[in-house]
């Protein structure tokens, strides 16, 4: 796919009147559509779990997740020629794919599983913070400080955390109720899923690895009719051709605790949103100005707000399709709005959502294993870059994510709060989104107190060394891979505190002159018994010299000892 990017191909590019931006390169409609359907099908098993974890959870007929399911796809496509083409004041205008959050899920079920939770609850929440997020979008730039890779980072990490139970429920069948829950058989197909998606994970081909979500999927369902494990009795019922309709799950319901909670959820979102703009500015080499920014997260609210509407979720920008972007050197944002267009097809099939929802829970299982995990990685690796030296950055991911797990372990920590405490709370997303804003608040801009030496939980740890240590250290010698080196490169021995005497005494008696007779003591053996090296007396011919002491057979003791 990047050979199309080579001077080769760039005369057979265009660019319109008066614009010089690599974004707005066109490509003949062939290849427009084919590098959008790639695009489609990077970020497709992403787009389908989310209303697959929310039809199961909110206990939805398969008829009825298949519609979640288009609606996504439909609302999707939307949002991606939205966001890319644009309209005046909406829209990046950048080649970014929109799709279904998962940042969301977690607040999601915890709004279901609360006091009064169901769908229309969920919409309304999703609908409310979105309208919030819009009017905040112009002055997102200046509020953006508040969410640090720290906080960020955090909020990420605990969201893929926080959802390991439900692919832990999926794998073991997804109903508690029914008598094959937590059967060998299920969970040995999540196993087998997983395995699978692994495989193609591992493969050489670049195309099957981007794929292996889709594709294990698919070998998991096949798997399962072929042990019939699985049902598509209900796939080909009705129309095969119809669009989402408007409030077909009822009206939504305004909850003011579950909206605060999806708020939470947005300001991340609109962070993850802003990343990825200024992200694919990089990798395409455009300008990309708070302007910019702020028209692109209109258009990331604007669709969140009117998704429930028509049964989805929450819209943002898809992170694998700006690794996409930067893979295939395809800069196009019309390439995708043409996966878009291919999305809002694809949301017109109903019986493409009925074979989705068919799908058997233990392989919605094993590979929400790999996705969920995934997010927390993601996380994990924002969270890498974080100083925590001199700062109390530890202090905050270690509480936040502390914060966030209370609900997964004990379901019933808050059942003594009120209930709008407990709507806020019970998601392990919100609960660390919160604890994690506040205390880099409280840590991080509100420096005043702050002690000038950190505790001793976000300290680095104070090494010392005695004169006893450092005595023998001579001009030259370094510490490198593990190992004492002097200045001719020879190893110097690292002896364990109980031997440093005895070592001592043997090498004023002259009984030691070569390392290797050093690790001949450690070992407890008489270092006269070897030869040292370039010893040349008669009779020690036949002799078979020691070994030199390999770097593991060395033994330090806290890196303490005489050399």
């Amino acid at each position: 796919m990047s050979k199309t990017t080579g001077a080769g191909s760039q005369k057979r590019r265009t660019l319109p009147a008066g614009s010089d931006r690599p974004e707005d390169e066109w490509l003949p409609v062939g290849k427009l559509m084919t590098f959008g359907l790639q695009h489609v099908l990077t970020m497709y098993g992403g787009i389908i779990a989310v209303p697959l974890i929310i039809g199961s959870a909110a206990g939805l007929p398969g008829e009825q997740t298949a519609l979640l399911v288009t609606a996504s796809l439909f609302i999707g496509g939307l949002a991606t020629i939205l966001q890319s083409v644009g309209l005046p004041f909406l829209g990046s205008k950048l080649p970014i794919v929109q799709g279904v959050s998962f940042a969301a899920v977690a607040t999601m079920l915890a709004i279901l599983t609360g006091p009064g939770g169901d769908l229309n609850t969920v919409f309304g929440a999703i609908i409310g913070a979105s309208i919030i997020g819009f009017i905040l979008a112009p002055f997102f730039a200046r509020i953006i400080r508040f969410f640090p890779p720290v906080v960020t980072g955090t909020v990420i990490t605990a969201i893929g955390l926080t959802l390991i139970p439900v692919a832990a429920n999926w794998a073991m069948g997804g109903d508690s109720s029914t008598d094959d829950y937590g059967s060998l058989a299920n969970i040995g197909l999540a196993f087998l899923t997983l395995a699978i998606i692994l495989l193609f994970s591992k493969v050489g081909s670049a195309t099957l690895s981007r794929l292996s979500i889709l594709l294990g999927l698919i070998a998991g369902t096949a798997a399962a009719a072929a042990l019939g494990m699985t049902d598509f009795s209900n796939v080909g019922g009705g129309s095969w051709v119809a669009l989402p309709s408007f409030m077909g799950f009822g009206v939504p319901t305004f909850d003011v605790a579950a909206i605060i909670s999806m708020t939470i959820v947005i300001l991340v979102i609109k962070t993850e949103t802003a990343a990825d703009i200024i992200a694919i500015g990089e990798i395409i080499d455009t300008p990309v100005d708070r302007r910019r920014i702020a028209d692109g997260l209109r258009a990331d609210m604007l669709s969140s707000a009117v998704a429930p509407l028509f049964g989805s979720f929450t819209q943002s920008a898809f992170a694998q399709n700006v690794g996409l972007v930067a893979l295939t050197g395809v800069r196009s944002r019309y390439v995708v709005a043409g996966g878009g267009a291919i999305m809002i097809a694809l949301g017109a099939l109903p019986i493409l959502g009925q074979v989705i929802a068919a799908i058997p829970m233990p392989v919605l299982g094993g590979a929400g294993i790999v996705l969920f995990g995934t997010v927390a990685g993601s996380g994990i690796r924002n969270l890498k870059g974080v100083s925590y030296e001199g700062n109390m950055n530890l202090i905050i991911v270690s509480a936040s994510l502390g914060f966030a797990m209370i609900p997964v372990v004990r379901e019933d920590f808050y059942h003594a709060f009120p209930s709008w405490f407990q709507t806020i709370f019970h998601s392990g997303i919100s609960s660390a989104a919160i604890m994690a804003v506040l205390l880099n608040i409280l840590f991080n801009e509100l420096k005043a107190g702050n002690s000038e030496n950190p505790s001793v939980f976000a300290a680095k740890p104070v090494r010392i060394l005695s004169p006893t240590d450092l005595r023998d250290l001579r001009e030259g010698d370094v510490f490198v891979d593990g190992r004492f080196v002097d200045c001719d490169g020879e190893e110097i021995p690292l002896v364990p505190d109980e031997k440093v005497e005895e070592v001592r005494e043997a090498i004023d008696r002259g009984e030691v002159t070569d390392t290797s007779q050093v690790q001949m003591i450690i070992n407890g053996r008489d270092p006269r018994e070897a030869t040292p090296k370039g010893s040349s007396e008669a009779g020690d011919d036949d002799a078979e010299p020691e070994r030199a002491a390999e770097p593991d057979q060395v033994v330090a003791d806290n890196g303490r000892g005489g050399h």
